[in-house]
């Protein structure tokens, strides 16, 4: 005959233990979840970033707007003056490419407050073509007795050369040939608004243009660029703080800018922008005016 034995409470108490213990490892191994809540990751597993909404990003290019490179014709046959309103510098054609009409105003060498003036001649001086190495038209004024050398901008030209004034010996005179040559300054006010117009999308070109430097630059070279870009304000202000009645029209900062975003999208190698195709105009018979008569040469 078989007895059987009642289990002992001592014994029902082990196993209701080891029962909870049980599902206790089960809850460690497989923690609650919530709905809407990201996947547990085992310990040292990676957990892939969430895709993005419409695929990855594709990173902005680095480049700068296209801008308007001027060309000879910009100042052709136009009467320009220092700083708005000393000498006159005419470009013109010439049989074998171009050539520069100019009369200096200066100060007597032996006495810097007395003015005096220098005429290069009647017949257009020769300029030679120096390329584009700031994106600019760059020319030299074949004259021994102050070989000028400048960029032609939009509507004037800024001269780079000399570094000193000029001294004529014959005339004892000293001239400085320097800064930008444009219009009389007294017909650019009622251009203020276009000339601001230019400026503003001058700068933008100019700001995209050092970000553009910058990503393709090392660290060094990123330095170098901010200073460039931090200094360009008070190297504008310098250059254009003796042109006449720039703070009613802003012409030669315009300029400035413009030539700037020149040289810094030909650091970038990008392609110069395509001249915009005139729209043909129909013909009509116009009356040729007869050329003027050429100033004689002056010294005074």
């Amino acid at each position: 005959m078989t007895t059987l034995r009642r289990p002992t409470a001592h014994r029902l108490a082990a196993g209701a233990g080891l029962a909870w213990l049980g599902l206790a490892g089960s809850v460690q191994a497989q923690p609650l979840q919530l709905p809407g809540a990201q996947p547990f990751n085992q310990p040292g597993a990676q957990q892939s970033a969430p895709a993005s909404v419409g695929g990855p990003a594709t990173p902005r290019p680095r480049t700068m707007p296209a801008i308007k490179i001027p060309g000879e014709d910009s100042i052709l046959g136009k009467t320009l003056r220092r700083n708005g309103g000393f000498g006159e510098a005419t470009l013109e054609k010439t049989g074998t490419g171009y050539g520069l009409k100019l009369r200096a105003e200066g100060f007597q060498s032996s006495n810097l407050v007395e003015p005096c003036a220098i005429s290069f001649g009647d017949a257009p001086v020769p300029v030679t073509s120096l390329g584009k190495p700031a994106g600019l038209p760059r020319y030299k004024l074949e004259a021994p007795a102050c070989p000028i050398v400048f960029d032609v901008l939009d509507g004037a030209f800024l001269v780079l050369e000399p570094e000193q004034p000029c001294v004529i010996e014959a005339a004892a005179c000293r001239i400085e040939p320097r800064g930008v040559w444009g219009p009389d300054s007294r017909t650019l006010a009622a251009r203020a608004k276009d000339i601001e117009a230019e400026r503003k999308h001058a700068e933008g070109a100019v700001r995209d243009g050092y970000r553009a430097l910058s990503a393709k630059a090392d660290l060094t070279e990123q330095r170098t660029i901010a200073r460039e870009q931090a200094g360009f304000s008070s190297e504008r202000e310098q250059i254009c703080r003796d042109f006449q009645r720039e703070g009613s029209h802003g012409f030669c900062g315009a300029r400035i800018t413009e030539a700037r975003a020149a040289s810094i999208r030909s650091r970038l190698g990008l392609p110069e922008p395509k001249p915009e195709t005139a729209k043909p105009r129909p013909a009509t018979a116009r009356r040729t005016p007869p050329p003027a008569a050429a100033p004689a040469p002056t010294i005074q």
